[in-house]
């Protein structure tokens, strides 16, 4: 079952991180803009209040949780409610896919990426944006995740396992890129996006469908 409980009850308190941390919500989405495609119709699949897929020109959005689904929408994101691992679109609907800091909080990671494949047309774009487990930042999140409203029920993701997982899906990996190298709140500037990974704790994968046309 998702878990939107939190979401349901607390939508503006999640919202209003972003406005808290603004330097790191800015270091996410500058991290983020070089592989997300200009052009080509997007979903962002989680997509909360619509904080990443507006300002990065996804258009359309999917989310369990009506309460955040409503702030997506005031964003101008075309939403519909659901969950990843049961995705309401057609085959071949999408010309990319966004997903970030969601893949902690679905029940199967795995359905939802074989959906996501299914929804996205031959060659297209996937870009995954998550918190690498391994990170300082993101064992602190792990260890502490119990006192958290949002992340208590969470399952945080190596790196290692997030490209095990795409590449069990049918994607083919393009590109890596991390940013975050001190936690939010101990850090009022934006940080650079950096190639690669394991050193950041906010990570970006870049994969390409394997999905032969029809």
């Amino acid at each position: 079952m998702p878990r939107i409980e939190p979401f349901e009850a607390h939508a503006a308190r999640y919202d209003a991180w972003f406005e808290r941390h603004q330097a790191a919500y800015v270091s996410e989405l500058l991290t983020l803009r070089p592989f997300v495609p200009l052009s080509g119709r997007g979903v962002e699949i989680g997509v909360g209040g619509g904080r990443f897929a507006a300002p990065l020109g996804v258009q359309a959005g999917i989310d369990p949780s009506a309460s955040m689904l409503a702030r997506a929408h005031a964003r101008g994101v075309e939403v519909v409610e659901g969950t990843a691992e049961h995705l309401p679109f057609a085959d071949d609907s999408f010309d990319h896919a966004l997903v970030v800091t969601t893949l902690c909080f679905v029940d199967s990671p795995a359905a939802m990426l074989a959906e996501a494949r299914r929804v996205l047309k031959p060659g297209g774009t996937l870009v995954i944006g998550f918190i690498d487990r391994d990170s300082p930042i993101g064992r602190d999140y792990d260890l502490h995740r119990e006192a958290s409203v949002f992340y208590r029920d969470a399952r945080f993701h190596s790196a290692a396992e997030v490209e095990r997982l795409v590449l069990d899906r049918g994607f083919s990996i393009r590109s890596w890129a991390q940013t975050l190298a001190r936690p939010p709140s101990e850090n009022g500037h934006i940080e650079p996006a950096r190639p690669g990974r394991d050193e950041g704790a906010f990570v970006v994968v870049q994969a390409v469908s394997d999905k032969p046309a029809r």
